[in-house]
């Protein structure tokens, strides 16, 4: 791939794909359910890539999606932006990444990379499409980490995706028994 563009844009998009591999087959209350201390969830993961999205790739280069995103208003309840509440099924919110996804990659078409945006909550504000890219495939691949630790919580799911685990081994005695040795040497130091 030399256009670089299009480099950047194929990461973003495979991002998104290994995200949205998380929520699949997995229930209404696994997708919800709060996985660490601070409330990690696989549903808010996907609502608050959602976000970004819109976002970075609508408001910050004067192109608005339309799609109201009332969970970051000012008076939005805490973290609002990180968990689906009851009305917002998981369907509404995949459906709802799917179309700021959309949006983003019409903006990426329609843009050069030296296209010019401001990021009013950053304090530097002025940026580039370029610079917008690299940050979100540093974003959705954060998050997408976050997913698959969340994921394996779950039901032990790992991965890039259904045809591409990047795991070195499927065999789960060896997987345990290297958590094992792991366990021993964390307890011995």
């Amino acid at each position: 791939m030399t256009d670089e563009k299009a480099a950047l844009q194929h990461y973003v998009r495979e991002g998104r794909e290994a995200a949205l591999w998380k929520v699949e087959g997995l229930s209404e209350y696994d997708l919800r359910r709060p996985m660490t201390p601070t409330g990690t969830n696989v549903l808010g993961v996907v609502k608050h890539l959602a976000t970004m999205e819109l976002g970075y790739f609508g408001d910050v280069f004067g192109r608005p999606s339309g799609i109201p995103t009332p969970w970051m208003e000012r008076d939005a309840e805490f973290n609002a932006d990180l968990w689906a509440a009851a009305d917002e099924s998981s369907a509404w919110v995949l459906d709802l990444y799917r179309r700021a996804c959309a949006h983003a990659d019409t903006t990426i078409d329609a843009l050069d990379l030296d296209s010019r945006g401001s990021v009013p909550w950053w304090p530097s504000g002025g940026v580039t499409l370029h610079r917008i890219l690299v940050h979100m495939i540093e974003e959705t691949g954060r998050h997408a980490g976050h997913l698959d630790i969340v994921r394996e919580l779950i039901d032990g799911a790992v991965g890039r995706g259904p045809r591409n685990d990047n795991m070195t081994t499927d065999d789960q005695q060896q997987w345990r028994d290297h958590r094992d040795r792991l366990e021993r040497i964390a307890r011995e130091a």
